[in-house]
């Protein structure tokens, strides 16, 4: 059993990761953190409470960081839409966060649980857990794994060697990186391999019924986002690969090495420089996922929607 705390700024494929999150019987999903990334925080915020309730869940819900460390925000209205989940109608949310200090939540989730006992699973800027590690160092020795969905060990999206959560808040990933704890980058070398083609959407609609409004009209949105933004056909799901990754390492296939994230360059702002020269040092706590086994990825998935029910 897994015991995760999911830090995310739903987005679309933050929705698909949630649903596994809540949808897989060997994750105990403790506590969703949001910062803002691919929308505001208010509106992020929102959507995680509304995708919960959705499907009947009760996983309380902690606001955090609305704006990076030090960059002005620049959120992914572009792929996500004004909203941040466009594309879907869901129902305002009846609930209220639990708490609106994400990182304060962390350590003390982390410090009051057992030791190596909280996962946590990032699929957004690392505002949060970066804010979490200066107030508490001592969570970097307490927490299983990072396991997060950003960088990219070759090509960037938002610049040519840039991710977006690393590019959104680049001070904040240089903070989670030269700490001690470990670490594992699903970057877009894996997730743009995690292609949701109309065949892979029509099998995840087929699994659950109850989702298939809700995951038609995501999928179809997050389609025509990427053919207009970025030229694929079809739309690279990024965010569900760090579950996927937390649930079962073998879905990814991963290399240890030591990675440094640029805070400077004019060029390369953002850029997560993984050093894949040589044997990594025995004490790197860093490593690098490569490529994805896209048949028992998309296999997970479908596995964990068809557990969830909407409106149950």
């Amino acid at each position: 059993m897994k015991h995760v705390i999911l830090d995310c700024d739903p987005g679309h494929d933050d929705a698909l990761a949630l649903f596994m999150a809540m949808g897989d019987p060997d994750i105990d999903l403790m506590e969703v953190t949001t910062v803002g990334g691919n929308q505001s925080l208010e509106k992020v915020t929102k959507n995680a409470l509304s995708l919960i309730e959705l499907v009947g869940g009760k996983v309380p819900v902690y606001s955090g960081a609305p704006t990076p460390l030090v960059k002005a925000p620049k959120w992914a209205g572009y792929i996500h839409g004004e909203s941040g989940l466009d594309g879907v109608k869901l129902a305002p949310p009846k609930s209220e966060v639990a708490g609106t200090h994400a990182a304060s939540q962390i350590v003390k989730t982390v410090m009051d649980s057992p030791d190596q006992y909280v996962t946590l699973i990032t699929t957004a800027p690392l505002t949060n857990i970066a804010l979490a590690a200066l107030m508490e160092p001592k969570i970097c020795s307490r927490v299983k794994e990072i396991v997060m969905m950003l960088g990219a060990v070759h090509t960037g999206n938002v610049t040519p060697v840039a991710e977006f959560n690393a590019y959104t808040d680049p001070e904040a990933a240089k903070v989670v990186f030269e700490r001690k704890w470990p670490i594992t980058m699903i970057g877009l070398d894996v997730t743009h391999q995690a292609i949701c083609t109309k065949g892979v959407q029509k099998k995840l609609a087929e699994a659950n019924p109850s989702l298939k409004e809700v995951l038609d009209g995501l999928i179809n949105f997050f389609r025509e986002s990427y053919k207009d933004e970025e030229c694929f056909p079809d739309p690279p799901t990024h965010d569900p690969c760090a579950v996927a990754y937390a649930l079962d390492p073998s879905v990814v296939k991963t290399v240890k090495c030591p990675v440094s994230v640029e805070t400077k360059g004019d060029l390369t702002c953002g850029m997560t420089v993984a050093d894949l020269r040589a044997l990594a040092p025995k004490d790197c706590n860093t490593q690098v996922g490569l490529s994805l086994d896209v048949e028992k990825f998309w296999s997970m998935v479908e596995k964990d929607i068809a557990n969830l029910r909407a409106g149950k």
